[in-house]
């Protein structure tokens, strides 16, 4: 097995580069593939690109090793014998999933795939889209085995997680799945049989039940808000030595780039007039105008200006993808007199530092829960979105 060569593809990002470092740390040679040369310099100067736990020092046990190769050139491909693809299914600007993204990136490094090579696909995707991968190398006579093995990490903490969470392994036959498997069980405790669209679905699933959970929240969330009570008090007596309330999560900022986009798909996917997830979906994304509209209730945001402090899309994030603070900002642009943005982990050249906002602003917003927030003596209104 230490003969295997694994080349990720677009393997510098939050899914890929954890899992090729974690390859590499474990003794495979490994390539990340991917076009952006910026972020593969920054990579190769031992520098981790985002914000993740034991993220520069994994990265610099990889480099030492050796076996952690980074290229923005396709014909490094021709050498691996497993290929892993972070290519994902996009959502359009009209909610629409593009379930044919993985074979466009196929097609253009077609001219490097040879026979014997494993294929995984590695990110969320349109069910279905594996058998298509597979008719479209059996068109192109290409003689690959392919399987669906779907990263379930929650970003920040891959390198525990990845080890800690059983592999889903989707293949049509055992002798497929077996070759994955010896593949993982470098990385991970356990791997666990299914076919590709199980495995799909299992990601699907996974992603969609955790937004619906939000969602019923936040719905709770806004009738307290309407009825002008506590719901964090209200939330606190429903869980108090009740388990069967346990499971309800605090209300908030549902969003990031994984969560509503599942959603969307499995709502595209399924032939339900109305489904639960398209409900979740308008329920979440309403959240920034209940907001405003419960702040106008009270206050003239005309004469107003509001700091939001967060504009990750979760705590301890620096990754800003969809977050929701970004419509919120929006939306206050055109009710207040200004607004003003920051957060520590967010590197963005409009927004402004902590004490500048903090001293500027009339209103503050907490947008998410970052723990430095937790800390500020504020001087001025603080409404507080994770925290009621």
């Amino acid at each position: 097995m230490m003969s295997e060569v694994v080349g990720v593809i677009g393997g510098a990002g939050h899914v890929g580069l954890p899992l090729s470092i974690m390859f590499a740390n474990a003794g495979i040679k490994t390539f990340v593939y991917d076009k952006n040369e910026l972020l593969l310099k920054k990579i190769e100067s031992g520098v981790f690109p985002f914000k993740e736990e034991d993220g520069d020092l994994s990265l610099k046990n990889a480099l030492k090793s050796g076996n952690l190769h980074l290229s923005s050139r396709p014909d490094v491909i021709e050498y691996c014998s497993t290929l892993i693809s972070i290519i994902g299914t996009p959502v359009d600007d009209h909610l629409n999933p593009d379930p044919d993204s993985i074979r466009r990136s196929l097609e253009e490094i077609q001219p490097f795939l040879r026979d014997g090579q494993l294929l995984i696909l590695r990110s969320t995707v349109f069910p279905g889209v594996t058998r298509s991968i597979e008719q479209f190398l059996s068109q192109s006579r290409i003689k690959i085995d392919v399987a669906t093995a779907p990263e379930r990490i929650s970003e920040g903490y891959a390198f525990r997680e990845l080890f800690e969470i059983p592999q889903i392994i989707g293949t049509r036959t055992p002798q497929v799945f077996e070759r994955a498997k010896s593949l993982f069980e470098f990385v991970c405790k356990e791997c666990c049989y299914a076919t590709p669209e199980e495995a799909e679905l299992v990601k699907l699933f996974s992603n969609s039940w955790r937004y619906i959970t939000f969602a019923a929240a936040n719905e709770l969330y806004s009738i307290a808000l309407e009825a002008n009570e506590d719901f964090g008090k209200i939330r606190s007596l429903m869980m108090h030595k009740y388990p069967r309330a346990e499971s309800l999560p605090v209300p908030g900022f549902a969003a990031g780039p994984c969560l509503p986009k599942d959603s969307l798909q499995l709502s595209t996917y399924s032939s339900q007039l109305l489904s639960l997830n398209s409900v979740a979906y308008a329920i979440n994304e309403n959240l920034p105008n209940l907001i405003i509209d419960h702040l106008a209730k009270t206050l003239n945001l005309r004469d107003l200006t509001i700091g939001i402090l967060g504009m990750a899309f979760k705590p301890q994030s620096d990754d800003s993808r969809f977050s929701l603070s970004y419509k919120l900002r929006k939306l206050l642009s055109f009710r207040c007199k200004s607004v003003l943005c920051t957060d520590p982990y967010v590197s963005d050249q409009r927004f402004n530092d902590l004490d500048y906002v903090l001293t500027t602003s009339d209103l503050i917003v907490i947008a998410v829960d970052h723990v430095v927030y937790r800390e500020i003596d504020f001087k001025q209104t603080v409404y507080r979105v994770w925290n009621f």
